[in-house]
C-alpha cells in the first residue's frame, strides 16, 4: 500500500541507479514475477528473447506470493548474489505496479540494475511509489493495459515490443523522465 502521508527522504532529487553493464551477453538475468495472470509468461518470453538476441547466459526465476508486499529480504539477497541484472513485473494493477517499483529500487540500492514493467494504466501508482521511496523519476517500461487477459501469442508480442526499452534500461544509465 502507498501511505498518502509519506514523503520522500530529504534531498532526493532523482533515482539512484546501479552501474549498468555495457552489454548483456554472458550475464545472468533474474526474473521476479508477481502472482498476477500472465506475469510469469511475460517475463519468461523476455528471458527467452534476451538469450536469443543478446546472448544472456542464464535465467534465475522467482515468483512473489503477494502483489502488494515487497520482495522478501532473503529472496532479494539470493538474487543479488546470483544475478547480474533483474527484470520485475508485470505491474498490471495499482498495488502490483507500486510494489514492482519498490522492488526495482531495492535491487538498484543493492547494486543490481533492474528493469520494472508496468501496464500504462498504472503510471500514477508507479510514480507515486518512486517518490515515496526517495527515487522520483525512477525509470520503468510500460506496456499497454491490460496484460492479464492476453493469450500466449499476445503475451509474447508484448514481450517482443518491450524488449528494446528493457535492454536500454538494463545496459545504459537511463535518463529519468521529467513528467510521464
Amino acid at each position: 500500500m502507498i501511505d498518502p502521508t509519506g514523503v520522500p527522504s530529504a534531498g532526493a532529487d532523482g533515482p539512484r541507479l546501479a552501474a549498468r553493464p555495457a552489454r548483456l551477453d554472458g550475464l545472468v538475468v533474474g526474473l521476479v514475477a508477481n502472482p498476477k495472470k500472465n506475469a510469469e509468461p511475460f517475463l519468461d518470453a523476455v528471458g527467452e528473447l534476451l538469450a536469443a538476441e543478446h546472448g544472456t547466459a542464464d535465467v534465475v526465476r522467482t515468483r512473489k506470493t503477494s502483489i502488494t508486499d515487497p520482495i522478501p529480504p532473503d529472496t532479494l539477497d539470493e538474487l543479488v548474489q546470483r544475478c547480474d541484472v533483474v527484470l520485475i513485473g508485470v505491474g498490471d494493477c495499482g498495488s502490483c505496479s507500486a510494489a514492482a517499483v519498490a522492488d526495482g529500487i531495492a535491487f538498484e540500492a543493492a547494486g543490481v540494475p533492474a528493469a520494472v514493467i508496468c501496464s500504462d494504466a498504472f503510471r500514477v501508482s508507479a510514480d507515486a511509489m518512486a517518490r515515496l521511496q526517495g527515487s522520483p523519476g525512477y525509470p520503468y517500461v510500460t506496456t499497454p493495459h491490460p496484460v492479464a487477459p492476453l493469450d500466449a501469442g499476445g503475451v509474447r508480442e508484448r514481450a517482443r515490443l518491450a524488449l528494446p526499452e528493457l535492454v536500454g534500461l538494463l545496459t545504459e544509465a537511463p535518463v529519468p523522465a521529467v513528467a510521464r
